[in-house]
């Protein structure tokens, strides 16, 4: 048998005095392509990490490059997570900094980030463009990177894994934020860059894959365990009781306003020659629960930011929220006071420093951290919370301290925590496992027996709340349909 590609054994990683990986062994041969699944904070990103030699851990790492391979003897890592530097080299943004033109100016575009990683890598740019039409990233080049919704940043940085076809890539949930057709078409990539000598380690539970992969394993009790195919796409156990809705919770929203939430009348955007949306008509009524979706690209996340009262162009349009036209005396505050919402753009820019608990209570003030104290009332609503997401035990800690599916679950908290009249769902369910995320949409659907009006994005139906009635299809920034898929009582 060849040497292995990767031997460990006894890999131990301790993190704030808990065991994540346990005395863990792990041979890859060559050829091998592995699917490694698990729980959200079973360890499967720290284990990736190690690997690519970005974290330390206690135990022993043998790495066998093929010499005389003509691929890079590298191992590449594509986190799951995209950060990036302006021209100046600052890294921190604010959410609405996206919709800022100055902003916009001093951030570097898609073409220049892959010139200049070409250039660093020694890699032809030609050879990158074949890549970027295949997952439908040509017409972006000229975007600058603070314009990019999150399926637009995952398209980017797996663009740079399959150009650079190192002898190994290691992928981290590459499939979040991509929709259907993307996904079919990196899979394809996959498969292409396999077969030209690249192995591949996958860190998913998604249940599409590419057909080159081989192996399949799951992170347990910190331990890796070889399953099979078939185990891998078995339902999960639900070994949780489902849990009562916190009483505050179960309280209609008081509503505020009369007239329709959100009433679109030929709503356009356009940055420079670029038409982002072109002639929408929406109406949204009190307590009507909607399904947005798109392709990426579509114009999703320009709409959610009118919505929102975060894209300055609100002003130029025929567009009222809450039965008032804007522009005409309401601030910023007043609309984000009655709205509740997670992206991942918003998980991107919000505060790593803040505890759990102090990110969970910023929500009752639509701050990224907490400048002032809730009052008892508030803080129990709180401790009521994280309760019910499993976090109490994390309230202490630092939001990035904790795994990105576990973050995810304290912003859903952060959404929820002043029971809004309008609840925006953006992807909420992004980095979650299954488990997670039936419970989490569990909530949503009681939730939402109360009166909340709901707009969910979300590519797969598979993955939905059973509330949604009604349905908006954008493509190329247009309406391409709206539908009832449920009527109501």
């Amino acid at each position: 048998m060849s040497n292995p590609v990767v031997h460990i054994t006894n890999l131990n990683l301790w993190y704030r005095q808990k065991a994540v990986l346990r005395d863990l062994n792990w041979i890859i041969y060559p050829s091998d392509n592995w699917l490694v699944c698990g729980e959200s904070g079973s360890g499967k990103t720290s284990l990736a990490k190690t690997i690519a030699g970005l974290i330390k851990a206690n135990g022993n790492i043998e790495i066998n490059f093929n010499p005389e391979a003509a691929l890079p003897p590298v191992i590449h890592y594509v986190a799951n997570w995209y950060q990036f530097k302006d021209l100046e080299g600052q890294s921190n943004f604010y959410y609405q900094q996206r919709y800022n033109k100055q902003s916009a100016e001093v951030t570097t575009t898609v073409r220049a980030e892959l010139e200049d990683y070409g250039k660093k890598q020694k890699l032809s740019f030609n050879d990158a463009l074949q890549t970027v039409k295949q997952l439908g990233f040509s017409d972006l080049l000229d975007s600058t990177l603070i314009q990019l919704s999150s399926g637009e940043h995952k398209k980017l940085q797996l663009v740079k894994a399959v150009w650079l076809a190192p002898q190994m890539l290691i992928l981290d949930q590459p499939y979040n934020g991509l929709d259907k057709q993307s996904r079919e078409n990196l899979n394809i990539l996959l498969n292409a860059v396999s077969a030209k000598g690249t192995q591949l380690i996958l860190i998913s539970n998604d249940v599409e894959i590419p057909s080159c992969m081989d192996r399949f394993a799951e992170i347990k009790n910190g331990k890796l365990i070889e399953i099979s195919a078939g185990e891998r796409i078995s339902n999960p156990t639900n070994d949780f009781t489902p849990k009562s809705i916190p009483v505050f919770l179960s309280e209609s929203p008081t509503p505020t306003f009369s007239g329709s939430v959100i009433k679109m009348t030929n709503v356009n955007i356009s940055y420079g020659d670029k038409r982002v949306l072109t002639n929408i008509n929406w109406i949204v009524e009190p307590g009507e629960k909607w399904l947005l979706q798109g392709s990426n690209g579509s114009g999703k996340s320009t709409l959610l930011s009118l919505v929102c009262g975060d894209h300055p162009q609100a002003y130029s349009n025929d567009f009222s929220l809450f039965g008032y036209k804007r522009g005409t005396g309401e601030s910023i505050w007043d609309i984000k006071r009655r709205i509740g919402l997670i992206s991942p753009e918003l998980h991107w820019y919000f505060d790593p420093s803040a505890t759990v608990w102090q990110s969970v209570a910023s929500g009752f003030y639509d701050s990224s951290g907490l400048f002032c104290e809730p009052g008892s009332t508030r803080s129990g609503q709180v401790n009521e919370l994280l309760e019910y997401f499993g976090l109490r035990e994390h309230s202490k800690v630092l939001m990035n301290e904790l795994p990105l599916g576990k973050q995810r679950l304290a912003l859903l908290a952060r959404t929820l925590i002043k029971n809004p009249e309008l609840l925006i769902l953006d992807e909420p369910c992004q980095g979650l496992d299954q488990q997670q995320t039936q419970h989490f949409n569990r909530l949503v659907d009681g939730l939402c027996k109360n009166g909340t009006t709901l707009i969910y994005v979300g590519h797969f139906e598979s993955q939905l709340p059973d509330c949604i009635e009604k349905k908006i299809l954008l493509e190329n920034g247009a309406v391409k349909s709206a539908e009832i898929l449920l009527e109501r009582a």
